[in-house]
C-alpha cells in the first residue's frame, strides 16, 4: 500500500499577516520624506492607512501604490483643527476604527527671534505643536472606545540641541517632550504614546534647513562626516523605529523619548 506523507496544518498567526494587520493608522505629513516612509512601512505590516498632506498630486500617487492594505489620502493642512477632525472621521467611515497615529507634519520657521515674523512663528508652533493637540483631541476618544491605541510623534533632536536661527522649531519640538509625558500619564494604560526624535535625515526639510547656516553648501557633508555612524539618516530608518513604537513589540514603553540620530547628540 502506498503511504502518503503526513500533513500538519500550520495556523496563520497575526504576525504572518503583518504585525499591524486589521489596524488603522493615521499619518500626518504622509506625502513625502519620513511620513511617506512610515505610511508604506505600516501598510507593508498590514495596517490600513489614512495619510494627510497639502500636495494632492503626491497624496493621490501614494494612495495609488500597491501595498498590503488600503491607503486613503485626505488633502488638508494638519495645522487646521478641521483637517484633523476629518482625518479621524475618514478613518472611521472607511475602516471603522483608529488604532495608531504617527504625526510627521512639521515646519522649520527659520529666523532668529528678532528676525522671524510673528506670522512665521505662529505658523511654525501651530504645525509642530498645536496640530499634535488637535489630532490627539479627536482621535484619543475613538481609541478609548476601541480599548487601546498607540501614538508616535515625530519630534527632533532640536528638543535637546540648539541650531542657528531655529528658535520656533526648537521651542515647539521641545514642548513635545512634556506633552508626550502628560498624555502617557493621563491616558494609560489604554493609550501608549512616545516621541521619536531624529537628527539629520535626508529629506526635503533637511535641505531646506541648511539656509540658516553660514555654509549651506557644505554643512550637510560636514555633518555627515562628524556623525559617529558617518551617514545621514534615511526615511526608512525613522519608519522602522516608528513601527517598533507603534507595535506590540514596545508594549511596556510609554511617555518615552527615543533619539534616532546616528550619534549626533554624542558629538
Amino acid at each position: 500500500m502506498k503511504r502518503t506523507a503526513a500533513y500538519t496544518a500550520v495556523p496563520i498567526t497575526v504576525l504572518d499577516m503583518g504585525a499591524l494587520s486589521g489596524k488603522t493608522t493615521i499619518v500626518t505629513g504622509g506625502t513625502s520624506g519620513m511620513g511617506e516612509a512610515v505610511a508604506m512601512k505600516f501598510s507593508s505590516e498590514g495596517s490600513n492607512i489614512i495619510i494627510s498632506g497639502r500636495d494632492s498630486g503626491r497624496g493621490e500617487a501614494i494612495a495609488g501604490k500597491k501595498g498590503n492594505s488600503s491607503i486613503h489620502f485626505v488633502c488638508g493642512d494638519a495645522g487646521d483643527p478641521e483637517t484633523n477632525k476629518c482625518l479621524v472621521e475618514s478613518a472611521i467611515d472607511r475602516f471603522g476604527r483608529v488604532d495608531c497615529l504617527v504625526l510627521c507634519a512639521g515646519k522649520l520657521g527659520i529666523g532668529k527671534i528678532t528676525e522671524i515674523t510673528v506670522e512665521e512663528w505662529q505658523e511654525t508652533v501651530n504645525l509642530n505643536l498645536n496640530a499634535v493637540f488637535y489630532l490627539l483631541k479627536y482621535a484619543i476618544p475613538v481609541m478609548q472606545k476601541n480599548g487601546s491605541g498607540t501614538i508616535v510623534i515625530i519630534g527632533s533632536v532640536a528638543a535637546f540641541h540648539a541650531f542657528p536661527a531655529h528658535p520656533a522649531y526648537c521651542a515647539s519640538k521641545g514642548a513635545l517632550v512634556s506633552l508626550v509625558r502628560q498624555v502617557a500619564l493621563d491616558y494609560g494604560p489604554q493609550i501608549r504614546i512616545n516621541l521619536l526624535c531624529p537628527a539629520q535625515v535626508d529629506t526635503p526639510l533637511l535641505h531646506e534647513s541648511v539656509r540658516a547656516f553660514e555654509n549651506p553648501q557644505s554643512i550637510i557633508s560636514e555633518t555627515e562626516n562628524r556623525l559617529p555612524l558617518k551617514r545621514l539618516g534615511k526615511p526608512d530608518d525613522i519608519a522602522e523605529a516608528a513601527f517598533f513604537l507603534a507595535s506590540e513589540r514596545s508594549s511596556w514603553i510609554t511617555g518615552s523619548v527615543l533619539t534616532i540620530d546616528g550619534g549626533f547628540l554624542c558629538t
